[in-house]
């Protein structure tokens, strides 16, 4: 029987090539490699610096509330575009930390089942064939893979260590302005760790009053910031609701990951028309999860407790890399560190990509990590690793440290 169903793919995801590529993607490659490395070294555990996601499980206030809430016949049914208590703990949570006042619950607020669908899902309001998202690169690419799977285009901004990681918005050209309908920007960001300026959202409302553009901030690190450098939220500038919607998250600030729940909040119109597509879409996330989220969103000492661990495991991870050659320094904000690649290592190794220094990494010192060669050649480091005490994270350093021990890098 010919197989047909080869021919009916649709052309943003292969057409009749579907399945059949040969290119692997940076995961891909990063998994294999690690399986490789395990293989050719079981002796050695991998070092894990490359997950994105927290290693400590969900406060147990809210685990609690999530066994209460699940036992309540009220809580069995959908809940399409979400329950109030929520939206009212959303608004509570944006005025307690971000000082974002004058949310209304009700109609500038819609839960969503984690950031990454709301990030698929606002294109689809928005975007034609033709329109154009502004992205910064490297970063999370759901919007702009979303934007040409609509066929539109995503039109890159690089982040570059001269501009703090800042995009320059100045080169943007004006025929891409002029059919850009989207701008996606992401702070403190993935993967630079960098952090935004009450200035530069200044900046970005200006250029989408200028362009009739509507912006997506994706904060879903927001709350992770240390060293005295307080949350931002980019809807805590004057003029921002009315230009665009910000994407919150209670995967990292409060360690639901799995849990899958964040909300858009902002410009009323926005939000509407997300929850319009959000309701062709899912119907909703469970009740008790939210109302466990709202629980969370209620206690801010959660995010306390994680940024604390975060900002001491960047200081022991800075401290370590800096002893053994590299060239960083502890980020203002998210779990991530970004680091130059080096070129080479003395007498050895040379590396054109990061990509190419990332699986040497793994492959001869058992050490994962991510590598990004979209603006210059970096590989981003995660302070997520488990280790479940202090004693523990400084053992996991010096073990880096031995590892790396001698090798001299060429930069």
């Amino acid at each position: 029987m010919s197989d047909y169903i080869q021919n009916l793919f649709a052309d943003r995801i292969g057409g009749k090539n579907f399945g059949k590529e040969t290119v692997l993607y940076k995961f891909e490659k990063i998994k294999r490699a690690r399986r490789a490395a395990e293989a050719e070294h079981p002796e050695t555990p991998i070092i894990d610096m490359g997950v994105g996601e927290p290693d400590w499980m969900a406060d147990p206030s809210v685990v609690e509330r999530l066994a209460v809430e699940a036992q309540k016949y009220e809580n069995r049914g959908y809940a399409d575009n979400g329950i109030l208590p929520f939206q009212e703990a959303a608004a509570a949570y944006m005025q307690k930390v971000f000082g974002v006042s004058g949310l209304n619950p009700q109609t500038e607020i819609c839960h969503s089942i984690g950031s990454k669908p709301a990030l698929a899902m606002l294109p689809q309001a928005f975007i034609n064939p033709g329109n154009v998202a502004i992205v910064t690169v490297p970063g999370y690419g759901v919007l702009a893979t979303m934007t040409r799977f609509l066929g539109g285009e995503a039109y890159a901004l690089p982040l570059l260590p001269e501009n703090d990681f800042l995009p320059d918005l100045n080169a943007v050209p004006p025929e891409i302005a002029k059919r850009a309908k989207l701008l996606y920007i992401n702070y403190p960001n993935n993967p630079t760790g960098a952090v935004a300026t009450p200035e530069f959202f200044q900046e970005v409302i200006d250029f989408a009053k200028k362009n009739e553009i509507i912006v997506v901030s994706d904060a879903a690190y927001a709350a992770l910031t240390f060293d005295g450098y307080a949350p931002l939220s980019f809807l805590s500038v004057p003029g921002a609701k009315d230009v665009g919607v910000e994407i919150q998250s209670l995967s990292k600030a409060f360690n639901m990951t799995g849990w899958r729940l964040g909300f858009v909040a902002g410009n009323e119109k926005v939000v509407k028309a997300f929850a319009c597509i959000k309701d062709n879409n899912d119907s909703g996330q469970f009740k008790a999860i939210q109302y466990a989220g709202a629980q969370a969103l209620s206690t801010p000492s959660i995010t306390e407790r994680t940024v604390a661990k975060y900002s001491r495991r960047h200081d022991l991870l800075v401290k370590t890399l800096t002893e053994v050659g590299f060239r960083v320094k502890k980020p203002k904000g998210s779990f991530y560190l970004y680091a130059q690649a080096p070129k080479g290592i003395e007498g050895g190794e040379k590396f054109d990509t990061a990509e190419d220094f990332s699986q040497w990494l793994i492959r001869k010192k058992q050490i994962s990590t991510v590598p990004w060669d979209d603006a210059g050649h970096f590989i981003r480091f995660s302070v997520t690793f488990i280790a479940d005490s202090e004693e523990a994270e400084i053992s996991l350093m010096k073990e880096i440290a031995r590892r790396l021990a001698g090798v001299k890098f060429v930069w």
